[in-house]
């Protein structure tokens, strides 16, 4: 194998797929990029057994050829070579030489064959749409995604086709985010697949806010190919809960305010909340809303806000960051808060529009 490039032609694909390699690993292949030059193109390959990146640039190949070396070392030199300088690239033996100028590093290397690869996903459904589309939908739910629960099936995030929606969908048990979008392609089949939190991370470092994107979605694997990068994903095995059984139906005592004001005010008040379960109460009177906030050190926060309200008189006690991480994600400057009394979860909202919705369960203060 030999292939010449300039440097920067050939760090772009090296830092796509970079992130899956993982530092520490239980196996020496998982550590090493498989790089496949051939028909004047060179594709980089990482994976971690979960997700899979292949980048691929347009290269000048003198001769075809496929390996593995340490992706981290081979980032590193390149990255470390002066700016438009061109490298070469060749394979003797067992030793792969990196030659630039008056450089030249030559790394160990393992076989090409020994690369865990995935080929074919047996895609049941394919569709087309913008990147912006599904960043949208990652960036307005990723964070209400459970972290190392043992409910495996809420380390992720959850992917659902129906119709004419797409729709993105996270919980940990304590609070859900839901975010849809209509897909210009109709009659979608309905189909149910939860993507593993790295993948999610990886998908929006990789999603521009320009350009379509394919997806397709088979029984194990979530497969995203995008201009020069291919994302192969397995799905977690399980069965999502229902979350639409989660989502107040009849919560019709509303609160309308200021999304910037109110969560300035959360922010100042969660100051002096309990460090480690971050609890707020929430006052709520026709005449505004009082924020509370207490910890153990019997030190306390209290914030008035004017807001508009028509309905019961409600107390009621959430998790403060919960609140301004939706708060965060809603994108109006006047945001909807929807109770049913003050023992049930509360409903935020972009008011007139049902695309993104985030329930949040209360606590006990």
């Amino acid at each position: 194998m030999k292939l010449t490039a300039a440097r920067e032609v050939l760090l772009r694909p090296l830092q796509a797929v970079i992130g899956v390699v993982e530092r520490r690993q239980t196996m020496p292949i998982l550590a090493n990029v498989l790089i496949v030059a051939k028909d004047g193109q060179v594709s980089i390959t990482a994976t971690d057994l979960e997700v899979e990146l292949v980048a691929s640039a347009d290269v000048e190949v003198s001769v075809d050829g496929e390996v593995t070396v340490p992706g981290r070392k081979l980032l590193d030199i390149c990255k470390a070579l002066p700016e438009s300088a061109d490298i070469t690239i060749s394979l003797s033996g067992e030793k792969l030489t990196v030659k630039s100028g008056r450089s030249r590093f030559v790394l160990t290397t393992l076989p090409a064959t020994e690369f865990p690869a995935v080929e074919d996903i047996n895609a049941g459904q394919r569709l087309s749409l913008p990147q912006s589309v599904l960043l949208r939908l990652f960036e307005r739910t990723h964070f209400s995604m459970a972290q190392q629960d043992v409910r495996y099936y809420l380390n992720g995030l959850l992917l659902e086709t129906n119709k004419n929606h797409l729709r993105a969908v996270a919980t940990d048990g304590h609070r859900l985010a839901l975010c849809q979008a209509e897909l210009e392609s109709g009659n979608l089949p309905e189909q149910q697949v939860i993507v593993p939190r790295k993948g999610v991370i990886e998908l929006q470092r990789l999603l521009a806010g320009e350009g379509n994107l394919t997806l397709e979605l088979g029984d194990n694997h979530i497969r995203i190919q995008l201009p020069g990068i291919r994302f192969t994903s397995k799905l977690i095995d399980g069965r999502f809960p229902e979350y639409d059984r989660v989502i107040p139906a009849d919560a019709s005592n509303v609160l309308s305010a200021d999304r910037n004001e109110f969560r300035g005010a959360l922010q100042r008040a969660a100051i002096l909340s309990n460090e480690k379960y971050r609890g707020i109460r929430l006052v709520i009177r026709d005449s505004g809303v009082v924020i509370q906030a207490h910890n153990p050190e019997q030190e306390e926060a209290e914030e008035e806000l004017e807001v508009t309200y028509s309905g019961a008189d409600i107390e009621v006690g959430f998790n403060v960051n919960y609140l301004l991480d939706a708060l965060s994600a809603l994108e109006t400057d006047t945001i909807d808060l929807a109770l049913v009394d003050g023992n049930s979860s509360c409903l935020l909202r972009e008011p007139d529009a049902d695309d993104c919705l985030y329930v949040v369960m209360p606590m006990r203060l």
